[in-house]
């Protein structure tokens, strides 16, 4: 069946040292404070065993235009494909994650949340879910291309998002101010992957092509492309699980 998975990942950390009682958070350039979950954490050693795992068993790591063309210009995708994303653009991806994607010559996309980015570098800490500056994220740009995980919109109300409470007037301004930075457009990904019905109406309203959940499983013809699978890449995955994951 043709078709491919989407791989989640946020925070490629190294094992030696990791201590999660020790963790503060998130920090970026927005005011706001938010605790990324554990399980969103992937140890750069099991990071590099996936990605070995993907080179030596002939995958191809999706660009956003093979995508698109799966589901609008009816052209099939390679066999044994994966698209590779990257959320929030912590600063673990450029220092842990870059270098093994560059050694493979791998594609990725980085869903950045515009209002997070620094507009200095900020010094990496283990302690914190540290953002990048736009500066150091566009110099990875021979491995990744940057999508829309909105400009401030990131962020929780109780239970649900900024997305799922704000009114129409305002997410679409939002989604403009990051749609004017990021390279590729017209791509979403729902931040924390919450959403209702009428963001998916607006979405489409805006033009968007393809917009990314948090839900596993395995995307075909027949998934609604505003409501594409990720499989999140766990931190207590070992490389059986995540070759498991692949074969669902």
């Amino acid at each position: 069946m043709n078709g491919f998975h989407t791989l989640m990942y946020h925070e490629i950390v190294d094992r030696e040292g990791y201590d999660r009682a020790k963790y503060k958070g998130i920090k970026v350039q927005q005011d706001y404070y938010d605790v990324l979950p554990e399980g969103l954490f992937c140890f750069k050693d099991e990071f590099e065993k996936q990605m070995t795992y993907l080179y030596e068993n002939g995958y191809t790591t999706l660009t956003i235009e093979q995508v698109v063309d799966f589901y609008y210009n009816n052209k099939p995708i390679p066999e044994k494909s994966v698209l590779l994303t990257f959320d929030d653009a912590y600063k673990s991806v450029l220092l842990n994650a870059y270098p093994i994607l560059k050694k493979y010559n791998f594609h990725a996309v980085c869903f950045v949340v515009l209002g997070w980015l620094f507009d200095k570098e900020q010094k990496y800490t283990k302690d914190y879910s540290v953002c990048m500056s736009g500066d150091e994220l566009l110099s990875m740009n021979d491995v990744f291309e940057y999508c829309n995980h909105t400009d401030l919109l990131h962020i929780r109300k109780g239970m649900e998002s900024a997305l799922q409470t704000e009114d129409k007037d305002t997410i679409m301004a939002d989604l403009s101010k990051c749609e004017d930075f990021v390279t590729t457009k017209k791509i979403f990904a729902y931040p924390f992957g919450l959403y209702k019905k009428e963001n998916i109406e607006w979405l489409q309203e805006f033009g968007t092509l393809l917009a990314f959940t948090s839900f596993d499983g395995f995307n075909t013809k027949e998934t609604n492309p505003l409501e594409l699978h990720r499989n999140a890449c766990l931190l207590q995955y070992s490389i059986n699980d995540f070759i498991k994951m692949l074969e669902v």
